[in-house]
């Protein structure tokens, strides 16, 4: 879940102990290397993302397009995935609301959302989508209204879902720039929604 980092696998452990034999030796400063992957966590390859659906929310014509063929779509922005998978987009709406995980290990859109959080690798996380996601959404502040339901998609090494949150009211007339702010890498997993014009100040 979203706090909890008790549970390493084999490969994050020995990225852990190479990262301190190189810090120990000097080669690496830990600091740098944790802005680095924070940047490309919530910065870079969010954005490609949110251009994505900030693009849906503004053109009719590319979010149908989005709808029907998401990999043609998404590439067409120059989003080129290196695994070779296809990608799905799962429309949020008032009826239902969208949640990516991947149960088997943790396969993620790396080139629209950049390195995938921590908790998305988590076994809690993998295995209570499933069995409880309003539950999950809960512990991430999300609370639905009574009436949405919730379809949970389970990413594989072959398919890839992007979530596209609705448009918050109030932003009629933004540019494509100024929507790409509202829109959240968890937003886009499902475990958020885009950012109200209010709380973006």
């Amino acid at each position: 879940m979203p706090h909890d980092h008790s549970h390493m696998t084999e490969i994050e452990a020995r990225v852990r102990a190479l990262e301190s034999l190189l810090t120990e030796k000097g080669y690496i400063d830990p600091a740098a290397v944790d802005a680095i992957v924070q940047t490309y966590e919530t910065e870079i390859g969010p954005r490609n993302g949110a251009h994505v659906v900030a693009k849906a929310w503004t053109d009719a014509d590319y979010a149908d397009w989005l709808a029907r063929d998401a990999t043609a779509a998404i590439h067409s922005l120059g989003y080129m995935s290196r695994q070779g998978e296809h990608m799905a987009a799962c429309f949020n709406t008032a009826e239902t609301h969208h949640l990516v995980v991947c149960t088997l290990c943790s396969c993620y859109p790396w080139s629209v959302l950049g390195l995938p959080p921590t908790w998305y690798k988590s076994p809690p996380y993998r295995a209570r989508a499933v069995r409880d996601p309003r539950g999950v959404l809960a512990e991430f502040g999300v609370t639905l209204p009574e009436g949405t339901g919730v379809e949970v998609h389970d990413s594989t090494a072959e398919m890839r879902y992007l979530v596209i949150p609705q448009r918050p009211p109030g932003t009629d007339g933004w540019t494509e720039d100024a929507l790409m702010d509202l829109v959240t890498r968890d937003s886009m997993i499902g475990t958020g929604l885009a950012v109200s014009p209010e709380a973006a100040g």
